[in-house]
C-alpha cells in the first residue's frame, strides 16, 4: 500500500522556521510530482507548493512565496518544505501529496495523500 508519511510539524513562534519532510514508501514516486497542501480549522484544503519529479517545475501559492521553499531528494524519495518567517495564519495541518501527472494547484489533481502534520504558529 502506498504511503506518504509527513514529519517535522510542531509549535513555533511567529517569525520562526520549521522544516517538514514527507517520505514515500514506493520507489516509483521518484518519478511522481509531489506537493504540500494545508488545511486550517473550518477552511478548505489549500495549495501551498508543488515540485515536478525532476524539479524543473516548482509552484508556490502567493501567500508563501519568498518564505517557503519546496525541494526533493529522489534518492531518499522524500520531499521537503522549508518554512521561514512563519506567521500565525500559517497555522494548519500540512498534507503531503503525490501524483504521476504534472503538478497542479488543485486538490483534485493529486491521488495520493499523507495523514498530515500539525503546524502551529503562535503570535
Amino acid at each position: 500500500q502506498v504511503q506518504l508519511v509527513e514529519s517535522g510539524g510542531g509549535l513555533v513562534q511567529a517569525g520562526g522556521s520549521l522544516r517538514l519532510s514527507c517520505a514515500a514508501s514506493e520507489r516509483s514516486f521518484r518519478s511522481a510530482a509531489m506537493a504540500w497542501f494545508r488545511q486550517a480549522p473550518g477552511k478548505e484544503r489549500e495549495f501551498v507548493a508543488a515540485i515536478s519529479w525532476g524539479g524543473g517545475t516548482i509552484l508556490y501559492a502567493d501567500s508563501v512565496k519568498g518564505r517557503f521553499t519546496i525541494s526533493r531528494d529522489n534518492a531518499k524519495i522524500t520531499v521537503y518544505l522549508q518554512m521561514n518567517s512563519l506567521k500565525p495564519e500559517d497555522t494548519a495541518v500540512y498534507y503531503c501529496a503525490a501524483d504521476y501527472r504534472a503538478p497542479t494547484t488543485v486538490v483534485a489533481g493529486w491521488n495520493y495523500w499523507g495523514q498530515g502534520t500539525q503546524v502551529t504558529v503562535s503570535s
